[in-house]
């Protein structure tokens, strides 16, 4: 009879002793981590706020090294032309990133979405607004492909839009037999090609309609991901495919769709890079699918998809423009500049992995 009583009062004990351990284990990772777990719950929650840091500094850093004339309005207003292009392609790098891959496509699709506007216009003598047209649709079509093979096949983003990425590369070249469509072509005979080259000017500040409209792209972006069902299902799939189907997210159409939408904005970038460089080159934007990548990952957007804002792309994207111009009107090696943005490549990964760490 005594012996069930012991037992039960042992058992009260242990659960009495093992709560108060945990207890005080709680309160004490609660005291010793709150002001990391505070800072690490900020960025996860602002994954915008390191890449804008980052950029005030390095504004602030070259203001007083240069003076005045590096916030004069005219210094400003280039540095957003310089990234005009990056900025659009990099929307589009980081729809796909979000959800988790990556597309190593996106410069060519830019490259050959021009070259086809440019050559239906001059080869086919079609109405420039047509051939505009024609541009976009081939940028959709590269895009929906990309989607098919990694939704409905199953294949790796890296490996799909790596080969895309040699395919529509080697495309352009056949297509356009390298040829350039001179600037003074254009702007007699289609000047709406270069129409996002023309300025906007506001007092010394020279604003294109390039930037404008990568802003524009951004700021809708940053709507559409953060206040419609599509966007939210975009960070759903990017942060667990498995848990998103079970919610009644259909994957593959959302994955279609993102690199559907991702080769459309390539297309405007193309359109924007013939206003920007004045002619249709088959050999420019070589490097915009890097470029992208680089302001995607030091603008804070998790490699591992489902977290990132797209505002952190356009400051990344700013912090790399900032670095180039400063580095420049300084009179550096430009080899600096790589190795700096370098650094900030691995330091933005390496922040991300501690973010991510923390918060599990």
């Amino acid at each position: 009879m005594g012996e069930p009583q012991a037992t039960a009062h042992h058992q009260h004990e242990y659960e009495t002793v093992l709560s108060g351990s945990a207890k005080e284990v709680a309160s004490f990772e609660t005291h010793d981590k709150t002001w990391l777990q505070q800072c690490q719950h900020f960025l996860h929650s602002n994954p915008a706020a390191v890449p804008l840091i980052v950029l005030v500094l390095s504004l602030a850093i070259f203001g007083l090294v240069l003076g005045g004339k590096f916030f004069s309005a005219f210094t400003l207003t280039l540095i957003l032309q310089q990234v005009a292009i990056v900025g659009i392609v990099g929307a589009a790098q980081t729809l796909v990133i979000l959800t988790a891959g990556i597309d190593l496509s996106v410069g060519a699709i830019m490259v050959l979405s021009s070259v086809v506007m440019g050559q239906f216009t001059f080869r086919y003598g079609l109405p420039p607004t047509l051939a505009i047209a024609c541009g976009f649709a081939v940028g959709a079509l590269c895009g929906w492909i990309n989607g098919q093979l990694v939704a409905r096949m199953k294949l790796p983003p890296f490996i799909v839009t790596l080969g895309m990425w040699q395919i529509v590369l080697a495309s352009n070249f056949l297509y356009s037999a390298n040829e350039t469509i001179r600037a003074q072509d254009i702007s007699a005979q289609a000047p709406i090609l270069q129409f996002f080259g023309q300025n906007l000017r506001l007092g010394g500040a020279v604003f294109t309609y390039g930037v404008i409209a990568m802003v524009l792209l951004v700021a809708l972006l940053w709507y559409v991901l953060n206040q419609t069902a599509w966007g939210r299902h975009v960070y759903a799939v990017g942060d667990d495919p498995d848990a998103a189907e079970l919610a009644g997210v259909n994957v593959r159409r959302m994955l279609v769709s993102v690199y559907t939408l991702s080769g459309l904005i390539c297309a405007l970038a193309g359109w924007a890079l013939i206003g920007r460089i004045g002619s249709v080159s088959p050999t420019a934007g070589q490097f915009a699918n890097i470029e992208s990548i680089t302001a995607v990952v030091i603008g804070g957007l998790s490699l591992f998809g489902g977290r990132g804002s797209i505002l952190g792309m356009l400051f990344g994207a700013l912090i790399v423009g900032v670095f180039s111009l400063g580095l420049r009107l300084i009179g550096t090696d430009p080899q600096w500049t790589y190795l700096l943005i370098g650094v900030l490549i691995i330091t933005a990964v390496a922040i991300d992995q501690w973010i991510r760490k923390v918060a599990g």
